[in-house]
Formats: structure tokens, C-alpha cells, sequence
């Protein structure tokens, strides 16, 4: 369909369109796909036509709503995935060398090490005209990276991944550092890591359920904190990161969100009602 078609058969399902012009102009610039087929969950009953009173400019503010939350969230787990890096890097190679990685010994799954080394092959062909690989490649007798150096082309994936397949007493060392049982930390960074991808490919976080799910406190789940909905994902977040000044003013960002877009069911993101005292 045309943008021109798409806004009429918005119009014959129902939804009430105000402005036409304004309307074309967003359909334009965001693809009916990505914005009518996934916000209008929860607004109409599937192949029928929207619920009474629904109007285009509560599914623009949902799109609009999850375009910033999305971005502030990315903000902080930027945060962890940095820190995470030269964290591993350092206690891993205190121990085991700058080129610990390549033994396999010093993990718990062969397999999965085979795969890990693999991975980092391709990651270095790919970077191979960045400057430090190739000052690496070019200046060092080895011609290999150092972990310290490896570890900055690592995906968040692949960083969740080299952690899990860590030893035991290596990972609750790492997990210590932030006060957490190794357990909990390992399913968190896998959890993150997931949340990151969707972050970095402009996907939907609001009222959405995530196929990765983290372990959650008794405590929480207790209160009926679902793992499925991404305010999972800020309490994983509020026990990692410092509670400073910059994660009061991430919470006060969310919560000027709430209040901008308010057509925004927060229950729909798994946030209960005292959400905010929860990540304090």
C-alpha cells in the first residue's frame, strides 16, 4: 500500500485520524510495519478493527514513549557492559596471562571454548583495519591480542558468554566485586546482553514479553514481579550499578516518561506501583 492507502485503511479499522497530513508525514518517516503492527497490540482484537475511541495519536505516543525510554535504558547498560569488560579482563588475565583465553583449561566447557575462539577469529578478520589490531598484528612478535585488547570487540553476547563459561571460583570473584552471588550475576549479564541487542536494533521494550529472562530475588518475586517484562531488566540494573546521582536522575527520567506520555500503561512494562522505591 501506499502511505496514501495505508492511512485509509486505518481509517476503515477504525482508527480515528486527525490530522491526515500529520499522519502521512509519520508514516513516512516510521514504516507501517514497525509502527501500526507492533504498538496497536492491546488496541484491537487481532484481524478486527480497532477497540472504541482508539486514535492515531495514541500509537504514535506509545512509539514515541518507547523510542525514549529504549534510549535511557541503552544509556545504562552501556555502563555495565563497559565496566564488565575491563572488569573480566583484569582479574582473568591477573591470573591467567594476557593470552589465557586460548587454553582451554582454564575454562569449564571445551565446546563452548572452541566456539568462543572461533567467534574471535572472525571478530578480528572483520576489525582487521581498525588501529589497535593492527598495531597488534604489525608491531608484536606474538601477532596476537592480548585479552585486555581482544576483550574491547567482544559483543555483549559474547562477553555474557566468555563469563559464563568461566570457572567457578573465577566467577564468583567477578560476581563479588558487585555483590551478588555468581548465579544470579550469570543470569543477569545473559539477560542484559539479550536487552541490549533489542536496544541496539530500535526494538520494542513496552509491552512486550523478553524470551530471555533473568533469575529474580524470592523477594521479588513475591511481589508478583513478572521476569518476562523489562522492569525485570531495571532491577537486574539497580543491583549492579552504583545507586549515584546519575541512576536517581535515570529514575527521574523514566518517571517524567510516565508523565509526558500518558496513554503509557507502566503495568504493561511489568512496573508496580511502587516501582520507583523497588530500583532506589
Amino acid at each position: 500500500m501506499s502511505v496514501d492507502e495505508q492511512v485509509e485503511n486505518l481509517k476503515e479499522l477504525g482508527l480515528i485520524i486527525d490530522n491526515e497530513e500529520e499522519v502521512k508525514e509519520f508514516l513516512n518517516d516510521v514504516s507501517y510495519f514497525r509502527l501500526i503492527k507492533a504498538y496497536s497490540i492491546g488496541l484491537k482484537k487481532k484481524n478486527d478493527k480497532y477497540n472504541q475511541g482508539v486514535r492515531f495519536e495514541t500509537i504514535k505516543e506509545l512509539y514515541l514513549f518507547n523510542c525514549n525510554f529504549r534510549q535511557a535504558l541503552f544509556a545504562q547498560i552501556e555502563k555495565v557492559e563497559i565496566n564488565l569488560r575491563c572488569r573480566i579482563s583484569n582479574c582473568f588475565s591477573c591470573k591467567y596471562g594476557n593470552f589465557g583465553y586460548e587454553d582451554v583449561n582454564n575454562f569449564e566447557n571445551a565446546d563452548y571454548h572452541s566456539n568462543f575462539l572461533i567467534e574471535i577469529s572472525n571478530e578480528i578478520d572483520r576489525n582487521n583495519k581498525t588501529a589497535f589490531v593492527k598495531n597488534f598484528q604489525k608491531n608484536y612478535e606474538t601477532n596476537k591480542l592480548p585479552l585486555y585488547a581482544l576483550i574491547e570487540l567482544f559483543s555483549f553476547g559474547t562477553l555474557s558468554k566468555f563469563y559464563k563459561n568461566m570457572k567457578q571460583e573465577d566467577k564468583k570473584v567477578i560476581a563479588q566485586i558487585y555483590g551478588v552471588k555468581y548465579t544470579y550475576f550469570e543470569s543477569w549479564i545473559e539477560h542484559i546482553a539479550f536487552v541490549r541487542n533489542i536496544c541496539a536494533h530500535y526494538g520494542r521494550l513496552y509491552n512486550v514479553n523478553l524470551s530471555k529472562t533473568p533469575a529474580l530475588y524470592k523477594q521479588h518475586t513475591k511481589q508478583g514481579i513478572s521476569s518476562v517484562r523489562v522492569f525485570a531488566t531495571l532491577l537486574c540494573l539497580s543491583n549492579i550499578l552504583p545507586k549515584d546521582k546519575h541512576w536517581k536522575d535515570f529514575l527521574d527520567l523514566i518517571e517524567l516518561l510516565f508523565d509526558k506520555y500518558p496513554n503509557v500503561k507502566m503495568e504493561l512494562m511489568g512496573f508496580p506501583h511502587n516501582w520507583k522505591d523497588l530500583l532506589k
